[in-house]
Order: structure tokens, then C-alpha cells, then sequence
């Protein structure tokens, strides 16, 4: 299960060198509408949703994985104030830095300084949450 999980990791971190989304000027020209935008990026996340719309309709319908662990899909259904506050700061993070967790770490291991800071402080957020989220008892 580790070879797999990492050959998976590994596969998805060269799609993100092929498809320029570890590259943080390119989302960024991706992101600036009112400059030099970029639209390549586009096709890019059309194909990732369609990708993943078929294989969510796919999993829905199983019980355990391709390689026999339990099938654990999101429940949650309701938008809340905590999901639209989170989205929105994801994207200020994504429009400030060009780096989504993903992009990131493929960046960390390529070696971009912007990239380990973003990483750091993208594990000190995730700290912060926990131990609000424990003291809110959630």
C-alpha cells in the first residue's frame, strides 16, 4: 500500500511539473485577469474536474478501494461560514503566493525557496487550526 501511495503522489507531482501548476509565475499569470493572463491553466482544471467528476460517480458506488481498503468519500453537504471563509482564504493563499498545497511540496522538493515558506507556513496554519479546533472541542 506505501509503494502505491507513493508511486500515486508521484505520478501526480509530474502531471503538476508537465501541466506548469508547480510553477508559481504561471498560476499567477493564470490568476492576473487584468495583466498578461495566461488561460492554459484552464484546460488543465477542466480536465482534472472531469477526471475527477467520473471517478467520484465511480467510487460512490464501491465499498472498498481498487486495492481493497475502505472507501472513505466526504459526507459533509451543508455551506457553511467556516467552508466559505476557508475557500476564501485558500484562494487569497493561492493568489498571493501561486502555490496550492500540492504545487507546493512538488516545489519544496524541487528545491524553490518561495515555496518552502509557503509549505512552513502552510503547516503552521494547519497547526493553528487543530488547536483551536480542539479547544472549540470540535
Amino acid at each position: 500500500m506505501i509503494f502505491i501511495s507513493f508511486l500515486a503522489g508521484l505520478v501526480f507531482g509530474i502531471g503538476l511539473i508537465i501541466s506548469g501548476m508547480a510553477n508559481p509565475a504561471k498560476v499567477l499569470a493564470f490568476l492576473d485577469l487584468a495583466g498578461n493572463w495566461d488561460p492554459s491553466l484552464i484546460f488543465v482544471m477542466c480536465g482534472a474536474i472531469g477526471v475527477g467528476f467520473f471517478a467520484f460517480l465511480w467510487a460512490k458506488s464501491r465499498q472498498t478501494t481498487l486495492l481493497g481498503a475502505e472507501m472513505k468519500l466526504p459526507t459533509a453537504t451543508k455551506i457553511d461560514r467556516r467552508l466559505v471563509i476557508g475557500s476564501a482564504m485558500f484562494g487569497v493563499g493561492w493568489g498571493l503566493a501561486g502555490f496550492c498545497p500540492g504545487p507546493a511540496l512538488v516545489g519544496l522538493g524541487m528545491g524553490l525557496p518561495k515555496a518552502t515558506i509557503f509549505v512552513v507556513a502552510m503547516l503552521a496554519g494547519m497547526a493553528l487550526f487543530e488547536l483551536l479546533e480542539r479547544r472549540r472541542g470540535g
